[in-house]
């Protein structure tokens, strides 16, 4: 009897049919899906380099931050018509939320509009 690749343990797949099968895998699952989860991984990184997490004296890291909560911005500006306001409106406030610490944590703070991330959101203070 002959199994099919997806009855297999993944240890015994080839690297190809891994590769397949993970392909088979992001088919099926839809844009919406993709688009927020990519952004709750920035958010959730974001919101540790700005010092929201257990450890700030050693995580923060504002270059960092800068960095994710721009390509944040980024994404949610641009994917926000695509994956509709139920689930755009809270990837929003959770941007809104890292942009303020970010405000909060910096040492010398951006002039309004020119905060990580403001060039798609406008102002945040």
């Amino acid at each position: 009897m002959h199994s099919s690749v997806e009855d297999r343990d993944p240890q015994d797949l080839t690297e190809q049919e891994q590769v397949a099968q993970a392909a088979r895998d992001i088919a099926e699952v839809p844009a919406v899906e993709v688009i927020t989860a990519a952004a709750v991984n920035l958010l959730s990184a974001a919101a540790v380099k700005c010092g929201l997490a257990d450890d700030p004296e050693t995580q923060t890291d504002l270059d960092e931050a800068r960095k994710l909560i721009n390509a944040l911005a980024g994404l949610i500006t641009a994917g926000a018509p695509e994956i509709s306001d139920s689930h755009a409106r809270p990837l929003r406030d959770g941007l809104r939320s890292v942009q303020l610490a970010f405000r909060e944590a910096s040492p010398i703070p951006d002039a309004p509009g020119s905060g990580p991330g403001e060039k798609y959101t406008g102002p945040v203070i």
